[in-house]
């Protein structure tokens, strides 16, 4: 159970770590601005912009996974596979974003659908 745990900390934690590129694009852009920075966020392109939609999907990707997790748990099974699933799960997920910083789509795109599929299969294998 200490491995779902763990992958339940750094999943949760993901999207904050995802943050820190995105507050050194807005930083660029005329300094970081704590005021308005849903404002300033949209003005940001290129890096900028991708960091901030991989730092988004962070977000929305979690759901997902939270629900995988409760799955797992609520129905006892957590054993070898469901760990593995979950450790897939996290290192596509950090993929998932390395690619997006670095405009790879198609890489991106693929770990991203890992990741899915790692978080629908921890569901599959609890029927």
């Amino acid at each position: 159970m200490t491995t779902l745990l763990i992958c339940a900390l750094l999943a949760v934690l993901m999207p904050y770590l995802a943050k820190a590129p995105v507050a050194f694009a807005m930083n660029k852009l005329d300094g970081y601005d704590n005021k308005h920075p849903r404002e300033q966020q949209s003005k940001l392109t290129g890096f900028g912009a991708r960091a901030l939609a991989a730092h988004q999907n962070c977000f929305e990707s979690l759901a997902v996974f939270a629900v995988a997790l409760a799955t797992v748990l609520g129905t006892n099974n957590v054993h070898q596979v469901t760990e593995l699933l979950a450790i897939t799960y996290i290192i596509a997920r950090v993929l998932y974003c390395v690619f997006y910083y670095l405009n790879l789509d198609v890489l991106r795109s693929l770990s991203w659908l890992v990741g899915l599929a790692a978080a629908v299969a921890m569901i599959v294998v609890c029927l």
